[in-house]
């Protein structure tokens, strides 16, 4: 598949930071959902809350541009899907209320991406502004972890109207997650809160509770941040069975823990985005 686009400037770049950015047409907000580093879950809960908004009435679409570890087409049991074409744009798949890219449609299965910057970034920009995304309130998008390629190209190509990052409470993850918010600090990207994933055990038997990885990182550091808490997301086993099995546990079992504070975490995201809207 042919991708088109143009290299931007890096963000040190003394340019205007609006210059260049082409909104997407028919999206209203673009919302970036990232990590500082891998292994914190941020694809189940990208997939989840984007299932969650359209749950409470949005138009959602998600964009997996997780380019390393494209996760979504297992998420959402859409392994072997291949995009389809019309009139020369990408139409997305269509699954659980949501329209659907990721970048694990151009692959095979187990086939690593060996692309440099420039690659990435013409990638992002056909699934950016080569999709038929329709009228959307949200396109949510699935970043890689840290604050690479991707995530600079993302900022640079189109306004997006807030963040959502994603961690664990342990305190190397917390580390990074600052970095990640520093970075959309620096190109002007509003913080819409910080989600911390895996914050405890829930037992599937007694209902006990186990802070595994410690407790309570992450609301301290939105608190010395000034960042809004979007809550904590138990590590339960009912999330884990539903995303291996290609479903979502907000639409499966909406009254399980993990699926409630998802839910209140997409809408309390939203209320963000909402003022974020008030303010102009």
């Amino acid at each position: 598949m042919a991708f088109s686009g143009k290299k931007s400037c890096g963000v040190g770049s003394s340019k205007d930071p609006a210059e260049g950015k082409r909104p997407i047409p028919g999206v209203r907000n673009v919302v970036a959902v990232a990590s500082g580093k891998g292994g914190v879950g941020k694809s189940t809960i990208s997939a989840n809350l984007a299932v969650a908004l359209a749950r409470g009435g949005a138009r959602v679409g998600l964009l997996d541009a997780d380019i390393y570890g494209p996760s979504v087409p297992t998420l959402f049991h859409l392994k072997g899907h291949r995009l389809a074409g019309e009139d020369g744009m990408i139409l997305p798949a269509e699954m659980q209320g949501l329209k659907i890219v990721s970048i694990g449609f151009l692959l095979e299965d187990d086939t690593p991406i060996i692309w440099r910057g420039p690659m990435l970034m013409k990638a992002l920009e056909q699934f950016l502004h080569g999709t038929k995304w329709g009228e959307l309130d949200y396109l949510v998008i699935d970043l890689p972890p840290g604050t690479g390629d991707v995530q600079i190209s993302l900022v640079q190509m189109t306004p997006v109207a807030g963040a959502v990052v994603v961690t664990t409470p342990q305190d190397l993850a917390l580390i990074d997650v600052k970095k990640s918010v520093r970075m959309f600090e620096k190109v002007g990207v509003p913080i819409l809160g910080v989600v911390e994933n895996m914050s405890y055990f829930l037992c599937p038997h007694c209902a006990g509770r186990s802070e595994i990885f410690g407790h309570g990182g992450a609301r301290k550091a939105c608190a010395e941040m000034g960042l809004r808490f979007l809550g904590e997301i138990p590590l339960e086993m009912a999330l884990r069975a539903a995303s291996d099995a290609g479903e979502l546990l907000v639409a499966t079992a909406p009254d399980a823990p993990a699926a409630r504070a998802i839910a209140r975490a997409a809408e309390d995201a939203a209320a963000a985005l909402a003022v974020l809207d008030s303010l102009g």
